[in-house]
């Protein structure tokens, strides 16, 4: 069963509403966060899943959570919401069954973006993957949403603070330590992968730093922030 966990930025009369799935999370989630209704200039409303901690869906695949994940969605297209996206990305492998139930748009994941940036970058082996966790991201999570298998990929030190915090689910945590550890593993991913166009922030926890990344990696970002800002001016000029 979903939760109703809040609202977040409350819709006016006749004004559009993003809507986010959430995992059921404690840890600190700063502005930029897919969670933090700050991150964004227009309305959020927010719906948990009880139990779907960080590690049951990067590692578990969210098993026995896919019929809670599709009902949040639901509750929050019921309210009003004109696009929906989650909390992590590791839910692409959802996608479908997600998309599927809904009639407005949906994007589980920021793995969203790699088609269309294969189109406009040169091919996969010219977009990156920076992820929560390279060991749990599976080729199938790619492909679920249209990915391929050839997009090289970088994950989180298993033993710093961002694994501590976020895959850990703190409530507290050191978030300069975790800003940093996320800027320097992207800029070692695009160091050794001189031929990258483009970098995808898997994680939603990614994007309050992706203007640092940009800068020290000299490349694009995007992130679920990013396509969600996409979906909801679609909806606004609808």
């Amino acid at each position: 069963m979903a939760d109703d966990i809040a609202d977040g930025r409350a819709p006016g009369p006749g004004q559009p509403a993003l809507g986010v799935v959430m995992l059921d999370t404690v840890f600190p989630r700063p502005p930029g966060d897919i969670g933090n209704p700050a991150t964004f200039a227009f309305a959020t409303r927010y719906q948990r899943v009880p139990a779907a901690s960080p590690r049951r869906v990067v590692f578990g695949q969210a098993e026995g959570l896919g019929g809670a994940f599709v009902e949040a969605a639901l509750a929050l297209q019921a309210q009003g919401c004109q696009a929906i996206v989650t909390s992590c990305g590791f839910l692409a492998l959802h996608h479908r069954e997600m998309a599927a139930a809904l009639r407005v748009p949906f994007a589980s994941s920021a793995l969203c973006w790699l088609p269309t940036l294969y189109q406009v970058c040169g091919g996969p082996e010219a977009v990156g993957v920076l992820t929560a966790s390279a060991g749990a991201l599976s080729d199938a999570h790619l492909e679920a949403v249209g990915g391929s298998a050839r997009s090289p990929r970088a994950g989180m030190d298993e033993a710093g603070e961002f694994a501590r915090v976020i895959l850990g689910n703190q409530p507290e945590g050191d978030m300069a330590r975790v800003g940093q550890e996320v800027v320097e593993t992207a800029v070692r991913f695009a160091a050794a992968h001189p031929r990258l166009r483009a970098l995808v922030l898997e994680c939603t926890n990614m994007p309050p730093y992706a203007a640092e990344i940009a800068r020290r990696c000299r490349l694009p970002v995007f992130d679920l922030v990013s396509l969600a800002r996409q979906l909801m001016a679609g909806a606004a000029a609808r």
